[in-house]
């Protein structure tokens, strides 16, 4: 199936700033469906860290180096959209569908996260891009990896938190339904995007991307 855009939540990076193992077979999947679609890797880090820091010392987001990831396997540099705003999976979907989707108008999208990961995505996703006003109709379709990169007890501490997570959506969704709701409970009320404000590792807000 021919996709408009391939859309890749974030995963964190590693302590030498490539995406985590368990980020690549997400790209590795984008790869393979690619096609003539635009990739569009998310995130540009966590508030639950700080950032890697390059050589010049400045901060490596992970879009930046998902996309050094891709284009290494081929990809034109000019079919790759970065994301350097978002800090959760629900930053990875308000900024995607409004600094790229829409303005490009690109409606048949492919997101591909890992299992662990994807029923929260997925309930994002729909959330966010289904929200009025919508300017285009979208199309979403959703691919799912195999987990991969973490032990077992990490696997299963983070599919805990993961279902946790996922009740929070739910209730946020039931209450903004337009984007101008949606904005408001960003910039007004999550802790990391709010002004002067940051969640710190030992206690993340409840919605935050647990990766």
């Amino acid at each position: 199936m021919a996709y408009d855009a391939i859309i890749v939540p974030g995963g964190g990076l590693d302590e030498a700033g490539i995406p985590a193992s368990w980020v690549l077979p997400r790209l590795d999947a984008a790869l393979e469906q690619a096609g003539q679609a635009i990739l569009i890797p998310l995130s540009s880090g966590t508030t639950h860290k700080p950032p890697i820091i390059d050589s010049a010392g400045f901060p490596i987001h992970e879009s930046v180096a998902s996309a050094r990831y891709l284009i290494a396997k081929g990809i034109p540099p000019a079919r790759i959209l970065l994301d350097t705003w978002s800090l959760d999976t629900i930053g990875n979907a308000y900024f995607a569908r409004l600094m790229h989707c829409e303005p490009r108008q690109v409606t048949k999208l492919l997101v591909i996260t890992s299992d662990f990961h994807m029923p929260r995505t997925q309930a994002i996703f729909n959330w966010i891009f289904g929200v009025a006003p919508q300017a285009i109709p979208f199309d979403i379709h959703f691919h799912s990896v195999a987990n991969t990169g973490m032990d077992a007890a990490t696997l299963s501490a983070r599919i805990e938190k993961e279902q946790a997570s996922l009740d929070s959506v739910h209730s946020l969704a039931q209450r903004h339904t337009t984007l101008a709701s949606v904005n408001h409970f960003l910039f007004a009320d999550h802790a990391a995007y709010q002004a002067g404000s940051r969640p710190s590792v030992k206690s993340p807000a409840p919605w935050a991307n647990s990766y």
